[in-house]
């Protein structure tokens, strides 16, 4: 009996942090770990979802397929999730992760967008997948936005509506705030997806879950793009302490975040000047590699760059600006 379901997305939204150069032997490694501690479902794809590999979001050193496959190959007891982001990936990617077993699909739009997601939310139910919308940038628009969005989503047969702090934006009281209305006016369940580039990815999440949230991410030390994600065996250890059932064995995801993933991260997943500029100004976080390439092409500063990407309220898709920002601020100099 899990009273919270606790979602990993190590080997997706870690692949922002590891520039997309998971291998085989990587992820069987972190999913023979996740499937020992008992984790129910955990994502693999590039960062930006199935179909992201490409010049814009950055190449995958190795097929997602072959990845997801080799995941599975590893479970008994846990289950494969895939991201989805209408126009980076298309429904042939989703019949291609579920014929290697994949298990789940999380179909992501922007805040506003949920339109666009029907027919993938409607493929997903066909293909017998667990099916979940996720609404990214939570933080751009306010609660009865939320609330239309999600009604949408479910109207289409998303069995799980996520509100998702992509910037690491949110403030408790504001994440409190969604997810309680979303408890009021939508039937199906509620998930939270946190990043850390304010500290506040624990206590964001606990605030979730307080609210009525039944299934919330979280990373191997916190790794993913901007500082992270919620920390796995942080809110597995602080889950248990609340008496939370989660299923998941607090030792076993212990040993896999030390003896696996720590020793293959490219660097520590900290809060670094940079990825606190992107809370601070509502930065989408997988940005953050981006910026730094661009500021240092241009000789200028990361944090002129993230605030003016704030102020022009840049989304996913929008790499692009990072660079036309960067020269323009150069132009000023």
């Amino acid at each position: 009996m899990r009273d919270v379901h606790v979602l990993d997305v190590t080997l997706r939204d870690g692949s922002h942090s590891m520039q997309h150069s998971y291998t085989e032997a990587q992820v069987r490694s972190v999913a023979r770990g996740l499937n020992k501690a008992g984790i129910e479902y955990f994502e693999v794809s590039h960062g930006d979802g199935l179909g992201g590999s490409s010049l814009q979001y950055g190449l995958s050193a190795v097929d997602e397929l072959k990845l997801i496959e080799a995941a599975v190959d590893e479970c008994s007891v846990s289950k494969v999730a895939v991201l989805l982001i209408p126009g980076i990936g298309v429904k042939g990617d989703l019949q291609n992760a579920v014929s290697v077993g994949a298990k789940m699909a999380r179909v992501a739009t922007h805040v506003t967008e949920a339109d666009v997601a029907a027919q993938h939310i409607n493929l997903s139910r066909e293909l017998g997948l667990k099916t979940a919308g996720f609404l990214m940038m939570a933080h751009m628009a306010d609660t009865k936005v939320i609330v239309e969005q999600a009604k949408l989503f479910e109207s289409y047969g998303a069995e799980i509506v996520y509100v998702t702090d992509s910037a690491g934006y949110l403030l408790p009281h504001e994440v409190t705030e969604r997810i309680r209305a979303l408890k009021e006016h939508v039937s199906c369940e509620i998930g939270f997806h946190a990043h850390n580039n304010l500290s506040l990815a624990m206590a964001n999440t606990l605030a979730a879950i307080e609210a009525g949230a039944t299934y919330i991410d979280g990373s191997l030390r916190a790794l993913g793009a901007g500082s992270g994600n919620t920390q796995t065996e942080a809110i597995i250890a602080v889950l248990d302490r609340l008496n939370i059932a989660t299923g998941v064995h607090l030792y076993d995801i212990i040993d896999v975040a030390n003896d696996v993933m720590a020793p293959m991260m490219l660097r520590p997943q900290e809060i670094s000047g940079s990825s606190l500029m992107m809370g601070y100004a509502g930065v989408y976080s997988s940005f953050l590699l981006h910026t730094e390439k661009a500021a240092k092409q241009f000789g200028v500063d990361e944090r002129d760059i993230l605030v003016e990407l704030g102020r022009r309220k840049t989304v996913g898709g929008q790499e692009d600006m990072i660079y036309e920002v960067a020269q323009s601020i150069r132009a000023t100099i």
